[in-house]
């Protein structure tokens, strides 16, 4: 990257490495950003391609032309001119930039291959490569905590809620002793090997787990247990600290709960999150990680407010929080309600070395919160994609009618098989009037949904459009066609189009489909079906 300050440009040349070693230019993707004063305060930004006839994207290493005319450029004026104070500090405030950038390459190059392997439905971009930035943010955040303290031994952890193990899998081969913990085995877990080391068990806040001889607890995404692991830390050791990447809201027994409407739901969890800490007698620091996700600050409790001889107040103060926080008793195994702060403090201030196994405290049996819901084992589908076929194509078609039955009624011109005729849009009603026209059995197994009625809509999309939360049915000559440019492959097979689902308007509505048989997207009649195929990436080098 070659910066002209005098002359307002930022010019970028691609380097590639062949199969020696050496570097070359990939001279059809230079590209520069230029500033330029026009007048007093008006000023101009633009991004030039020297070759873009020659441009080369592969969407990842190399964007596309219009990306960077159309959503850079846009996106370079507005983060010029707005003043707006950021409510989050800036990214990588804690460690050092330079050192981030040398072994996020470092672990990015390592651990590539996981991409091309990923046996999860979920994005293997998105999730390896934001587990690389967390796993590269904590190897140097445990490495100047070494030359803080003058340690020579790398730092063990536990993962909290480790999910798909892939964080866990990186530190431990960076050399870090440490176990991942989650309540549901994952299909990629069998393909870390045995230096991997992965637990499926269901982490239940209370003496029963705490990590004494551990020395940091980790929360990424950890949803119901983010709250606790603050809690968990304080009451495992003196010495135990915590790093967690809060996602999901929630509190100790439940989903959070909004407080102040001054603040961004995401700002205000953060800061209950943060005073969680405080109350556990953390100094808590927050930072900004860089990863593809909009939930990326985490928040670190490295050293205590209190020395050890406090250990008792402190405890005594986070009971009494979490029972402020839900007004619940703690249970023990012989069903005595209250807790004994004396005997747990005793436990939880023993140091790391001592005779302490790690998942047992003198108070064995003690749960903290009767309310708290783990995660269940099994990961229900809850999108109205798990309803019976039947149940969906009867409210479909319930809606349908309400639509088209409403007054007074849009009659719009078609040309439908050659003739000139009237199809009928139907009204649009508010998703409230259209759940006041369903029964309420009907409306009780939606609700067990999430999203409901509006997901079981949204889900329809052939028959239906919601809007600013209004029901209207899909004009299907209304649709415009993608004005993205498809890949060769996808051209090739559009021109060789196939049906694969019935259209709905062709079977059930009254005036059948607005579109002739082969202008829809969809089968007049199961002539028209065809098997899918099975299609086949070309890779284009």
């Amino acid at each position: 990257i070659f910066s002209d300050v005098y002359n307002g440009t930022v010019t970028f040349l691609p380097l590639e490495e062949d199969s020696e070693g050496k570097y070359q230019i990939k001279k059809c993707n230079i590209y520069q950003i230029q500033l330029t004063h026009i007048k007093d305060e008006e000023w101009s930004v633009s991004i030039v391609a020297l070759f873009p006839e020659d441009w080369f994207s592969d969407g990842i290493a190399y964007p596309k032309l219009a990306w960077l005319g159309n959503e850079l450029l846009s996106k370079l004026a507005k983060w010029s001119v707005e003043q707006k104070p950021s409510e989050f500090k800036s990214t990588l405030s804690l460690i050092s930039v330079a050192k981030y950038s040398k072994v996020y390459q470092d672990l990015k190059e390592k651990y590539k291959e996981m991409v091309k392997v990923w046996p999860e439905v979920t994005d293997p971009e998105k999730f390896v490569y934001e587990d690389v930035a967390i796993a590269t943010y904590l190897l140097i955040l445990w490495e100047e905590e070494r030359k803080e303290k003058g340690l020579a031994k790398k730092q063990s952890f536990v993962d909290l809620g480790c999910g798909n193990g892939l964080l866990v899998h990186i530190l431990n081969n960076e050399g870090h002793s440490g176990r991942g913990i989650d309540v549901r085995r994952r299909k990629i877990w069998d393909m870390y090997g045995a230096e991997t080391h992965l637990e499926e068990s269901t982490v239940m806040p209370g003496d029963s787990h705490l990590f004494p001889n551990t020395d940091w607890l980790i929360g990424n995404h950890s949803d119901e247990l983010t709250p606790w692991i603050p809690v968990i830390a304080a009451r495992s050791s003196y010495s135990c600290r915590y790093f967690v990447l809060p996602c999901c809201f929630f509190d100790f027994h439940g989903k959070y709960s909004r407080r102040q409407s001054k603040k961004t739901q995401y700002r205000e969890y953060l800061d209950f999150v943060a005073q969680v800490g405080f109350v556990c007698g953390f100094h808590v620091e927050e930072d900004c990680l860089r990863i593809p996700s909009t939930k990326r600050v985490c928040l670190i409790g490295k050293n205590r407010t209190y020395p050890p001889a406090e250990c008792a107040l402190i405890d005594k103060q986070i009971t009494q929080y979490i029972n402020d926080r839900q007004t619940c008793a703690v249970i023990t195994c012989d069903r005595r309600v209250g807790f004994n702060h004396k005997d747990h403090s005793d436990a939880v201030c023993k140091e790391i070395g001592s005779e302490l196994p790690e998942s047992e405290t003198d108070t064995v049996g003690t749960i903290w919160m009767p309310g708290f819901q783990p995660r269940e084992k099994v990961e229900k589908v809850r999108n109205c994609a798990s309803l019976p076929r039947d149940f969906i194509d009867d409210v479909v078609l319930n809606v349908a009618n309400l639509l088209l039955n409403a007054t007074p009624q849009k009659l719009c011109s078609s040309m439908c098989c050659g003739n000139t005729n009237t199809w009928n849009q139907g009204e649009s009603l508010s998703l409230k009037e259209v759940a006041e026209h369903l029964n309420k059995e009907t409306l009780k197994r939606l609700k067990s949904e999430y999203g409901g009625l509006q997901t079981l809509l949204k889900n329809n999309h052939q028959v239906f459009e919601v809007l600013d939360g209004r029901v209207h049915i899909r004009d299907w000559r209304k649709e415009k066609p993608s004005r993205k440019t498809k890949p060769e492959v996808k051209r090739r097979l559009s021109a060789e189009a196939f049906k694969t689902r019935l259209c709905w308007f062709f079977i059930h509505h009254p005036d059948g489909c607005s579109l002739p048989s082969e202008s829809c997207p969809y089968a007049h009649g199961t002539e028209e079906l065809r098997q899918s195929q099975i299609i086949k990436k070309k890779k284009h080098i």
